[in-house]
């Protein structure tokens, strides 16, 4: 009989979190990135000036981690989808009639 010692594994049903950032997060900055790469590839191509492209993607790709970063400290794993949801509720539901109500 071997006295084989087995870790149990307690991340089960947590999200996903890498170096602070969690959830949906993660894939929010992927697409920022991919995003910047493909404007950066197109300005190059366009004949702008490498170094001024090269200034303008560094730039945009700080604001972007630092805005994702904002959006997951403020808002958490499911809170930025709770908001829209909320933002979809309407203020007033209103009823001329009461046909709806009565059947």
């Amino acid at each position: 009989m071997s006295n084989t010692v087995y870790t149990i594994n307690k991340g089960i049903n947590k999200a996903i979190e890498f170096k602070g950032l969690k959830a949906q997060y993660i894939w929010y900055l992927g697409g920022g990135l991919l995003v910047l790469m493909v404007l950066f590839a197109v300005m190059y191509i366009s004949g702008l000036n490498s170094y001024f492209c090269l200034v303008l993607i560094l730039t945009l790709g700080i604001l972007l981690f630092v805005f994702v970063y904002r959006l997951s400290r403020k808002f958490g794993e499911h809170g930025l989808m709770k908001q829209f949801a909320r933002k979809r509720i309407p203020k007033l539901v209103r009823s001329k009639s009461r046909k709806h109500f009565i059947q």
